[in-house]
């Protein structure tokens, strides 16, 4: 790598992730490395870019403007390679954040072709429930589950999934199955991660709708923990078909309130340096927009 493209990625990660040990750990390069070569881009331009903290690192107002020509830059650099090679020779590390139950229940599954087919590229999983911080992380795409807040990222929808209420076939034998939405105030409610749940759930029936507010029995910021409550029969839960595909096939997990629909479950690709992704940024995101259609 030539110093000053060096020099560029270095600050790039530094300016990110707010520290110099956590760009160096991300680079493979010791702290001390990442400060001297930041300070020499800095004596070389003759202008302050970061400003230094105890706690934290960020970018100066010039180096907030360095920053974005910075990452332009590498994203033009990386293009053109990818342009030169074809896309038969994808290569690098694509960083992707997802949460943990869509995560590991359905996308790992569907990479190993995609994997195959490119044996040059790596992936590095960013598996969490709480929403991570994308810029900060280095993250590549993330796969988000739900509405989507402005946040001027680029973003593409890659699946529409269905939602509705279910319980542990024990539960159900042991307190009834609720028929309607207010027969829910009868009955224990688990409430999983992300805002919506804290209001309650709303329903469809016919064209009309229907809301209800409901005290949770259980509260979990977790949705693998949330299935892990309804499994061992806590209660009714509100939960996508992709969290509970097994369960429901082997009769452990059965749905409730049958006649109500629940607003669908939105799966979208959220790409943190903006609209236009790398190319294989694009073909993981593409491979990924095929394989949840079927």
């Amino acid at each position: 790598m030539s110093d000053r493209l060096q020099e560029l990625t270095v600050f790039v990660r530094t300016a990110e992730s707010g520290s110099f040990s956590r760009a160096g750990r991300e680079l493979g390069l010791s702290q001390p490395s990442v400060s001297r070569i930041v300070n020499e881009l800095e004596a070389r331009l003759g202008i302050k870019l970061l400003l230094r903290t105890t706690r934290r690192v960020a970018p100066t107002e010039a180096g907030t403007t360095f920053l974005e020509r910075a990452k332009q830059v590498l994203a033009d650099l990386e293009a053109a390679e990818d342009a030169a090679r074809g896309i038969d020779s994808l290569r690098g590390l694509i960083r992707v954040a997802m949460p943990v139950t869509f995560g590991v229940r359905i996308v790992i599954p569907l990479l190993q072709p995609f994997l195959a087919a490119n044996h040059l590229l790596r992936l590095d999983f960013v598996i969490a429930d709480a929403r991570t911080d994308l810029i900060a992380e280095g993250v590549d795409v993330a796969i988000r589950l739900g509405d989507l807040t402005s946040s001027g990222f680029g973003a593409r929808r890659l699946a529409v999934g269905a939602r509705f209420p279910v319980a542990s076939a024990r539960y159900v034998a042991a307190r009834g199955q609720p028929i309607v939405p207010s027969d829910l105030l009868g009955h224990d409610c688990i409430f999983g991660p992300g805002p919506a749940s804290r209001r309650g759930w709303s329903f469809m029936r016919n064209g009309a709708a229907v809301s209800i507010e409901l005290e949770p029995r259980i509260s979990i910021d977790s949705s693998e923990g949330m299935m892990a409550c309804v499994r061992a029969g806590f209660g009714v839960a509100l939960v996508s078909e992709w969290m509970c595909r097994d369960d429901l096939a082997s009769g452990d997990v059965v749905r409730v309130m049958g006649d109500f629909e629940v607003a669908p479950l939105a799966v979208h690709a959220v790409y943190p340096a903006g609209p236009h992704p790398s190319a294989k940024v694009r073909a993981l995101v593409e491979y990924l927009s095929r394989e949840l259609a079927r």
